[in-house]
């Protein structure tokens, strides 16, 4: 990836235009909008749509949102924004036996962290494909009336030998002639629940010798005889998806279709359907048209839904909000932004070529949004005690540090200023390296914003070990006063006020995994060797430490976001922060720690 910090000019998006160049040709001017989803006999008389555009972002109510369907939210809800259209949010509710109201409530509010919306005074655009199961039947029914839909009664096995292969045409099913008399009492029947799972389907009658798999006489409605979340125990026949997407989108007078690549083989089916029902007078015309585009590829991270889940139910995480998952939900948890997710997808772009877009591309956008946004406060995270050897035991004073560099108009914060502090250990070195500019003996150095010390010494335990470092202060160093300006050094360290800092549980999260392809082969393995992604998690992706941070800190919220000096951006845990006691936990660091090799 080429580096685009600081970069604002949008990368390739292939899709806006397409939505251009179909307004500026008038292409779906003529759609109709009754201010709520139908077929032609809703829409026929109801005024022009006054969107301009309208998409869509359609997930299934079976898991929790991850990164990969961040940039389909960012990219749906972006286009109709820009183009004075529409986006819709639709539960695909098709499946009865996986869908739960829990994730219809977490996807809902991961849409709305990331500041989209479906909803103002004009439109409220919350939709369920499950209250489309009428119209679907009925759509049903004319596809078996105009003979372009027959009930099968093979076997599932039957169906799967019979199809053929990629090289190889399909066979025509021996119920495949059936009257149109015969499939419409086979189809009655089958909602009527005379008949087990699988005992038939209903598949479209197109042609079993199409070079495309999925033009092979794909199965529309089959029998479940299971109870819906929303529908309860209506129905006991249900749409394929294949079959319902196309007519939701149709329903709700979508425009732009805009799908994953893995979609793109189903298009010829999606466009013949639609033509179908358009013909028979159940759809208006123009219908709606797919496009699809590269989904989002991550280094360091896995986006299968079959290993998210092993990873939460074998307790490798610590169930769906884990910080370190790639889901919507764990990136809020951990700190992340949405202002940071739409600058990557804004960065990244769309296109239908695949690519592996590094994860510390997202990291920096994560930290430029953060850099803009987060207050500065003053943490130690390996805390070693600084006692000022000539300072007035039980005073203290208030230095003062400005909340925001780059934003003056937030002003400056009190912190308490004593005579025994808490430094960061790695400050402190009793025999210097070369080039250590830090606390050592004899050696000066600045406490930010606070006073100018000179190390005495230290004191050890009877091991050896350092338990605290011991300096003098020159008063008339104080940081904003005349007299700062008459020592020059190069140390500069930060600290907190023992007396009065806030001790916290900080938890460093890190990278999930430790190699960019999780799983994957690596030069120089045999040819039989299969690694398992779960062998390369990174043992150190979670560290929990007590720190010693500075009072106002205390008072955080949960979600609060700041940037540790020093140390990176963390936030105030959503989960585990109490009021005054908040946890916090690291988002991402100031640098990148995994570039060139370093882990």
């Amino acid at each position: 990836m080429t580096d685009r910090k600081n970069e604002h000019v949008p990368a390739a998006n292939f899709i806006r235009n397409i939505v251009e160049a179909d307004l500026a040709a008038g292409k779906h001017a003529s759609r109709r909008w009754a201010g709520r989803p139908g077929p032609a006999a809703v829409q026929a008389e109801a005024p022009l749509d006054a969107a301009k555009i309208r998409t869509r972002f359609p997930p299934e109510p079976n898991g929790y949102l991850h990164f990969g369907h961040a940039k389909s939210i960012c990219l749906n809800f972006g286009l109709a924004e820009q183009f004075g259209g529409r986006c819709h949010l639709r539960f695909d509710d098709t499946n009865p036996e996986k869908e739960e109201q829990e994730y219809v409530d977490s996807i809902i509010d991961a849409v709305k962290w990331l500041g989209f919306h479906w909803q103002d005074g004009v439109e409220d655009n919350l939709y369920h494909a499950s209250d489309y199961f009428d119209w679907m039947v009925q759509f049903a029914e004319s596809l078996i009336e105009t003979g372009h839909a027959y009930v099968d009664s093979q076997s599932a096995e039957e169906m799967r030998a019979n199809r053929g292969t990629l090289t190889q045409p399909g066979k025509d099913s021996p119920y495949r002639n059936r009257s149109v008399a015969e499939n419409q009492d086979l189809f009655r029947r089958m909602q009527a629940g005379e008949f087990a799972d699988g005992a038939h389907i209903l598949r479209a009658k197109i042609d079993m010798a199409s070079p495309n798999i999925n033009l092979r006489d794909p199965a529309i409605f089959r029998i479940r005889h299971a109870t819906h979340h929303r529908t309860g125990d209506k129905f006991c026949v249900y749409p394929m998806y294949t079959f319902a997407h196309p007519i939701e989108d149709a329903l709700e007078n979508i425009t732009h279709s805009i799908c994953t690549l893995e979609f793109e083989d189903q298009r010829p089916f999606y466009d013949w359907l639609l033509e179908r029902l358009a013909d028979a007078g159940l759809l208006l015309r123009p219908l709606p048209h797919q496009y699809e585009f590269s989904r989002l590829n991550l280094t360091y991270v896995v986006l299968s839904k079959r290993k998210l889940i092993q990873l939460v139910e074998e307790k490798h995480v610590e169930g769906w909000d884990d910080p370190r998952l790639p889901t919507l939900v764990g990136a809020r948890r951990r700190g992340y932004t949405a202002e940071g997710f739409r600058l990557l997808m804004e960065r990244i772009g769309v296109t239908k070529s695949d690519s592996l877009i590094d994860y510390s591309v997202l990291e920096e956008c994560m930290r430029e949004t953060l850099n803009e946004s987060a207050e500065r406060r003053i943490a130690v995270l390996d805390p070693l005690k600084l006692i000022i050897t000539n300072y007035p035991e039980g005073q203290s004073e208030e230095c003062h540090a400005p909340n925001h560099p780059l934003k003056p108009e937030l002003g400056k914060r009190a912190m308490p200023f004593s005579r025994e502090l808490w430094i960061e250990r790695e400050d402190f070195m009793e025999e210097p390296v070369k080039g250590y500019h830090r606390l050592y003996p004899g050696n000066m150095a600045r406490l930010r914003y606070g006073f100018v010390v000179k190390c005495t010494g230290c004191e050890k335990d009877a091991a050896g070990n350092v338990t605290a470092v011991l300096c003098e202060y020159l008063p008339d160093s104080k940081s904003g006063t005349p007299g700062a300006d008459n020592y020059k050094v190069k140390g500069n360290l930060h600290w907190v006020s023992a007396a009065h800092a806030y001790a916290a549980e900080v938890r460093l999260y890190d990278r999930l995994f430790k190699v960019a392809n999780p799983g994957g082969r690596r030069g120089g393995d045999p040819e039989e060797l299969e690694r398992d992604f779960l062998d390369d998690i990174n043992p150190n992706s979670k560290v929990v430490i007590g720190a010693q941070l500075e009072p106002a800190l205390k008072d955080a919220k949960a979600e609060e976001r700041f940037q540790f000096e020093r140390h990176g951006y963390f936030v105030a845990d959503r989960v585990d922060s109490k009021a005054g006691a908040p946890v916090f936990n690291r988002a991402v660091t100031l640098k990148d720690s995994w570039g060139h090799g370093a882990k």
